[in-house]
């Protein structure tokens, strides 16, 4: 990658260090709880699956049981050890005792913390063993196929129906997409619950579901033997179940989740502590299974000017990789996101927007940056939009952006057809193919238009950053700092989920998951 913009390396190296101590602000206080839905994760991952006769999972039932004895913050993994020792069954068969009733939470004694320990770490290094497996063939799988150009033509489906889904997702994938994006549920974030099984009913796209992960991934399987080249599938690793749904595309095999605490607190008002504490375990499952985690700071600009708040996205990009290292990720796996969404009658926008997508690119050189679509400004002309999406991808091309979620000529009027995928396909093939090396061949006028918007937008993120590590970044989001929103380090949703952990709280997949082994000495306590 050439570096165009010619940034002061002090400047760059104080934001990144500003960021890396607002993070540890968080994480200083962050493993001191635990919250109902990492527990559910923990039973997932220790094989408690299905759902009762009213569809909820057991997962929820043995949490839920657990918080009303009094022993979330004691966690889950102590208790069902303790229950495999005392009644000789598969967490499993526990988990359908406490559905019927056939068992108390209370009826089960506490077992020796050594052979609780012991019986816990064999089941986990069992679950972390199936995620080893699957990431394993997808690293086979990716090695055998074609390699791909970049930028990565990432479309998305948003059907409803998971049948409907999986035939739009082969077509994307036969028409040339390399990531499909299955939209998930309105709504589906503010569920404390995973719903269970195949769904053909979802307003504004699919219910996220273990099995409909299955079905489109087998669809987009069969589409990369056709085509001779891996096609990934994304999903959402958010809202109140966000490290369960981590796990399920841990199980099968997705490539991509987005995964962003900011969007969840922002956009769904989920409650600041919940989120920001389910966030590190779910980036530590996406770290093990070798899933790239996508971020929404191009969210932010649909709710307030992409020209005059620039730099809170170069701002919650460096916190973003920052939080995202202390959970395990490496650089390689954190595709940060932004956004084309310079006003289209602003004179120089794209000049504006040139400097924008190469300052990110030249800040964060190992990520695999995430560009988003032109949305804020686009109508009901499909012409004009048409050829702004073919802007943002010359943009995007230019800069050397990875992942490029392609714009649809229908943007604000429908869902789109198969139809209007295949035209932005196109486009961005068109514009990718012949522009394909046009920023090795092209330099930034010294102190010119983009090289002055750039450090304008670095020196901004900058001074934020240090304000945010002054006043902590939950009174930051409280005084609405990102996208002009503001929620409260108390209010929101999924409060009552959230529990301190008590002096013999024990979960391996914590090690585990962050360090690659489960300490015979020194245990989590």
């Amino acid at each position: 990658m050439q570096k165009k913009l010619e940034l002061e390396q002090k400047t760059i190296d104080l934001a990144r260090d500003t960021a890396g101590k607002i993070a540890d602000q968080l994480h200083s206080w962050i493993s001191d709880y635990t919250t109902s839905t990492i527990e559910r994760a923990s039973a997932r991952l220790l094989g408690i699956d299905g759902v009762d006769d009213a569809g909820v999972p057991l997962a929820n039932i043995m949490v839920e049981k657990l918080q009303e004895a009094g022993l979330l913050g004691h966690g889950l993994v102590p208790w069902l050890a303790s229950a495999i020792i005392a009644r000789n069954e598969s967490p499993q068969e526990i988990a359908e005792a406490l559905k019927e009733d056939k068992l108390k939470v209370t009826d089960i004694p506490e077992a020796p913390e050594e052979k609780m320990q012991e019986v816990a770490d064999k089941l986990a290094l069992e679950a972390a063993a199936e995620i080893r497996a699957t990431r394993g063939k997808r690293e086979q799988m990716m090695q055998e196929a074609a390699r791909p150009n970049k930028p990565l033509l990432y479309v998305i489906v948003a059907t409803g129906s998971v049948y409907e889904d999986a035939i739009q997702a082969k077509a994307a994938a036969l028409q040339g997409a390399d990531i499909v994006a299955v939209i998930r549920h309105t709504g589906q974030s503010l569920l404390d619950y995973v719903p269970y099984g195949p769904t053909t009913e979802g307003f504004g796209g699919t219910y996220a579901t273990q099995e409909n992960f299955r079905i489109v991934r087998e669809a987009l399987d069969e589409a990369g033997e056709k085509t001779g080249r891996y096609i990934q599938l994304v999903n959402y690793a958010s809202g109140l179940c966000m490290p369960e749904i981590s796990v399920m595309g841990a199980v099968e095999r997705l490539d991509m989740m987005l995964n962003d605490a900011l969007y969840g607190i922002l956009f769904r008002d989920i409650n600041m502590k919940r989120t920001f504490i389910d966030q590190h375990f779910s980036r530590m499952i996406n770290a093990y299974a070798g899933i790239v985690i996508n971020t929404g700071e191009d969210n932010y600009l649909t709710t307030t000017d992409a020209y005059e708040k620039g730099h809170t996205v170069i701002a919650s990009q460096f916190i973003n990789e920052q939080l995202g290292l202390r959970s395990g990720l490496t650089e390689e796996q954190i595709a940060l996101g932004h956004a084309f969404e310079i006003n289209p009658d602003m004179e120089d926008g794209l000049l504006m927007e040139i400097a924008q997508a190469q300052l990110c690119r030249e800040l964060f050189p190992s990520a695999p940056l995430k560009y988003m679509p032109p949305t804020k400004h686009v109508t009901g002309d499909i012409f004009r939009t048409y050829l702004v999406n073919g802007m943002f991808n010359f943009v995007s091309v230019l800069t050397g952006q990875e992942i490029q979620l392609l714009g649809m000529p229908t943007e604000a009027i429908h869902t789109p057809y198969i139809s209007d995928r295949y035209l932005s396909i196109a486009n961005g093939q068109y514009i990718f193919n012949n522009a394909r090396h046009l920023g090795d061949e092209i330099m930034i006028k010294q102190d010119g238009r983009i090289q002055a918007r750039a450090a304008h937008l670095l020196g901004e993120a900058c001074e934020m950053l240090q304000e945010i590590e002054r006043i902590g970044l939950e009174s930051a989001i409280e005084q609405g700092f990102f996208a002009d929103i503001k929620r409260t380090a108390e209010g929101g949703k999924g409060k009552d989920g959230v529990a301190g952990k008590e002096e013999n709280y024990y979960n391996p997949f914590f090690e585990l998951f962050l360090n690659g082994s489960i300490p015979t000495e020194g245990r989590l306590s």
